[in-house]
């Protein structure tokens, strides 16, 4: 196969795992952040503490986490049917990539958000705070450079999950890989592939770690330059009298 014959089949391929990568990692943050900071407060100890919650939560995150993704892909086929339409293309891969990345970054939002420093909250509640102030002011900002990191790792697992998807004619460089690389022995093109894989993932995690550190840097994690803003904004009402 020439370079000319090659050319199409990776952009579309390209734009295919972008499309699919893209729309599952929304669709895992949006539902994955505020699991990931419910599994925090309904802890032992937490805002919201409901330890029949949190087991509950907690045991449906581990179990699908711990199912391997190739199986999940094919249990979810009568959900995506049903959702989609079809279980094969794109937007068929979205609802299985999406799933199966949800719970997994959840727990990377439990894992951050349990770094953010006790007494931050406490000052917060001592002011008359509530929970969602808590979460909004809080929890989520000075977690933001881990949350960050948490999503990059995600992006990677899924592109890493999404060249899986390729074997069930979803689409994407994986199905490249696998229609010509494997099955009609284009090794050229296979590695071609794996390359190209290699480029993005690279680029991802570059971008990913780059936002990460000047979030660092702006002060969006615990340390003394938000616990200076939350004394003074303590002081302020003793001022004002």
């Amino acid at each position: 196969m020439t370079w000319s014959e090659m050319q199409p089949l990776l952009e579309q391929a390209c734009w295919d795992t972008l499309y699919m990568v893209g729309w599952s990692t929304l669709i895992a943050v949006v539902a994955g952040l505020p699991l990931g900071i419910l599994l925090v407060l309904t802890d032992r100890g937490g805002l919201l503490q409901n330890t029949v919650v949190n087991k509950l939560i907690g045991q449906i995150v581990n179990i699908a986490r711990s199912m391997p993704f190739i199986i999940l892909m094919v249990a979810l086929m009568g959900l995506t049917r049903w959702i989609t339409g079809t279980t094969i293309g794109r937007e068929a891969a979205i609802v299985p990539l999406a799933i199966g990345a949800i719970p997994f970054f959840a727990r990377l939002v439990e894992t951050s958000v349990r770094e953010v420093d006790g007494g931050l909250v406490e000052a917060v509640q001592s002011m008359g705070g509530n929970t969602w102030t808590v979460v909004r002011k809080v929890l989520v900002p000075e977690s933001l450079p881990s949350l960050i990191s948490s999503t990059t790792t995600t992006i990677v697992t899924i592109l890493g999950y999404s060249a899986i998807t390729g074997a069930v004619g979803a689409g994407g460089l994986g199905d490249i890989a696998i229609r010509y690389g494997y099955q009609r022995f284009e090794t050229e093109l296979m590695w071609i592939t794996v390359g190209v894989l290699a480029v993005v993932i690279s680029i991802i995690q570059f971008a990913g770690d780059y936002a990460a550190r000047r979030m660092h840097r702006r002060g969006g994690h615990s340390g003394a330059a938000p616990k200076l803003r939350l004394l003074k904004l303590k002081a302020s009402p003793s001022q004002a009298s």
